[in-house]
Formats: structure tokens, C-alpha cells, sequence
């Protein structure tokens, strides 16, 4: 994070260097040249300002974002689920502290159930491959989820970079911090508003994904919710899943104006980001918390998503007033 201050800040000299330059040269420059030097210097200006922004300040922001889903596949009651996912901890933006922090603002949300959707380490290195620090730092990170405070508790899933680190030690990690850490399996959640099966499937790049298996012994005709860290299997989800939640994307992590997401590590790009309905089934991707390859985010901010599942009957909890007449 140092590095990307006192890379702006030497950005920044530049351009005040350059800036007193033209000052003192400015009179001896022909009408069409300041113009022309003007037009620059001011996108040039724009371009270090957007730069900035999408370095040093949006990817430190945090917004909830509040989704409500309403399944024909759901029959119990409401239930509210915070999803968070793609952490990245030991990236320029986050480490074991900031988590602790997206931890503490989850809480103040007071879901029913917290999904964790993968990605907690940054990087494609091998645990062995990393220092005993950055190893330490990862294990922190995962660690700080055991202060989630959620009636259910909490489900995870591993993604691609838990895989390329190693498996078993993020699983480890996952299970002494309180959480149900999901490889195609699920766990059932009992209570008086119908039982619900969570089920998470296996990446998508690091091992095969099988809903057959995942949801395997799950109670026949329990509400269900599936997780997995990329949103590609959505393709594939057999009937009766009322809602699978995916991350992964980082919702491209920059988006260009009238260009769109350059950056969509996905094969199915309408998956991207945000909620998607398909068949009479919701997917729905996150937009994950930390950073990968570039160390910037741009109209992307880092989310938790706060989700209402409801039966289709159950919608209207608080009916509209009727409209007066006078």
C-alpha cells in the first residue's frame, strides 16, 4: 500500500513539475500550442485523478448492498443472508485487520447466515513458496471469521487461488475458525421455518464441480441454496435450488465508461456481476472485497451483499397503504 502512495505522490511531482514548466515557458509559445498544451495538460490532470481514485481510495470503501430475492423454489420462511467473498488477503488493500473490519460491519447487520464464497488468499504462489509471515497473515485473515456473530452461522466455499495456495490448509483453516468449509457437500440448517440445505460445489478451475454430489442425502423438497466461488456452473444447476450464490469476477474490478468490463476471468460473460434469473432460478455474483493482478478498482466497489430470500407468498410482509383519494 506504501508503494501505491509513493507512486501517486511521484506522479504528482511530475505533473506540478511540469505544470511550472509551461508557466515560465507559457508566453513564448505560439496561441495554437498553449492551446493545444492546455487541452493535454488538462486530460493528463483528469487521467492522474481517475488513476488516484481507482488506486489509493475505492478499493479502501465498503458498501452493503441489499438484494431481494423472491423463488417459487423457496417455501419457508424469509431468511437473510450476508455474502462476502474474494478477500485477497496479503494484496496491497487488505490484510487480517481490514477483514477483522468487514467482519464487525457484517455483524451490524445481523444476517441469519454469512457465505464466504472464496478467494481468501492473494497470489498463485504455493503456501510453501511464501514466506512464514505472508503465511501467517493468510491464516489471520481466515482466522478473523470466527468473530461472525450469525444465527446459522457460517458456510464457505474455496475458489481458485485457496487451490493454487493449497486446499487443505485453507480448509483447516476455514473449520478452526467455526465455519462449514463446502467441497461438493452441504450441511442442513434446522429450524421452525422449514429445514435448508446449503450446499457448496468445488471450484471450477481447481477441481470439478458436481451438484449431484454436493447435494447428495440433502432432505428432499428443504429450501436450498447453492455456493460456489465461480458463477460459470450456474449452466448447470439441476431444478430446485432457489438461489446460487457465486463471486470470483470481482464484477470485472474495473469498468471503463462505454467500454464495459475488460477483465471478466469467466467463459460465460453475462454472469459478471450483480443478479441474474434464469429458468425460473436466481444467480446472483458478488463483487468480492479485495483485489487481484491490478491493484485498482474502478466503479467496482468492494461489497457485502445483504440477501432477503422469500417464498413467492411471503413477499409482501408490509402490504403498500391504500392511496387516498383526496
Amino acid at each position: 500500500m506504501l508503494n501505491l502512495v509513493a507512486l501517486s505522490v511521484l506522479s504528482g511531482l511530475t505533473l506540478a513539475a511540469a505544470v511550472y514548466f509551461l508557466r515560465i515557458s507559457w508566453i513564448k509559445l505560439a496561441g495554437w500550442l498553449r492551446g493545444l498544451l492546455a487541452s493535454s495538460l488538462g486530460v493528463l490532470v483528469f487521467a492522474w485523478a481517475l488513476v488516484s481514485y481507482a488506486v489509493l481510495i475505492e478499493p479502501e470503501t465498503l458498501i452493503v448492498r441489499r438484494v431481494e430475492i423472491v423463488s417459487a423454489h423457496w417455501r419457508g420462511a424469509p431468511l437473510t443472508v450476508a455474502a462476502i467473498g474474494d478477500t485477497h488477503v496479503g494484496g496491497p488493500h487488505m490484510d487480517a485487520a481490514r477483514v477483522g473490519r468487514v467482519v464487525r460491519r457484517i455483524n451490524s447487520l445481523r444476517p441469519d447466515l454469512v457465505v464466504v464464497l472464496g478467494d481468501y488468499v492473494y497470489g498463485h504462489e504455493p503456501e510453501g513458496a511464501r514466506s512464514a509471515s505472508a503465511n501467517q497473515e493468510i491464516l489471520n485473515g481466515v482466522a478473523t471469521l470466527a468473530a461472525i456473530n450469525a444465527r446459522y452461522g457460517v458456510v464457505a466455499v474455496l475458489g481458485n487461488h485457496d487451490g493454487w495456495y493449497g486446499r487443505e490448509t485453507i480448509t483447516e483453516a476455514l473449520q478452526n475458525a467455526g465455519a462449514a468449509a463446502l467441497w461438493n457437500r452441504s450441511v442442513t440448517i434446522h429450524r421452525s421455518g422449514g429445514e435448508i440445505v446449503v450446499a457448496g460445489i468445488a471450484d471450477a478451475w481447481t477441481g470439478h464441480p458436481d451438484f449431484t454430489e454436493a447435494l447428495n442425502g440433502a432432505p428432499v423438497g428443504a429450501d436450498t441454496i447453492v455456493l460456489s466461488h465461480n458463477p460459470d456452473p450456474f449452466v448447470n444447476i439441476p431444478p430446485g435450488p432457489a438461489v446460487m450464490l457465486a463471486a470470483h469476477t470481482h464484477c470485472g474490478q474495473v469498468t471503463i465508461p462505454f467500454v464495459g468490463r475488460p477483465f471478466l476471468p469467466i467463459h460465460h460473460k453475462e454472469f459478471a456481476c450483480g443478479r441474474i434469473d434464469r429458468r425460473g432460478q436466481t444467480l446472483y455474483v458478488n463483487g468480492g472485497i479485495g483485489t487481484s493482478i491490478v491493484p485498482a478498482r474502478f466503479l467496482n466497489p468492494p461489497e457485502i451483499t445483504l440477501i432477503t430470500i422469500r417464498a413467492a407468498g411471503n413477499a409482501d410482509i408490509f402490504p403498500p397503504r391504500p392511496r387516498s383519494r383526496n
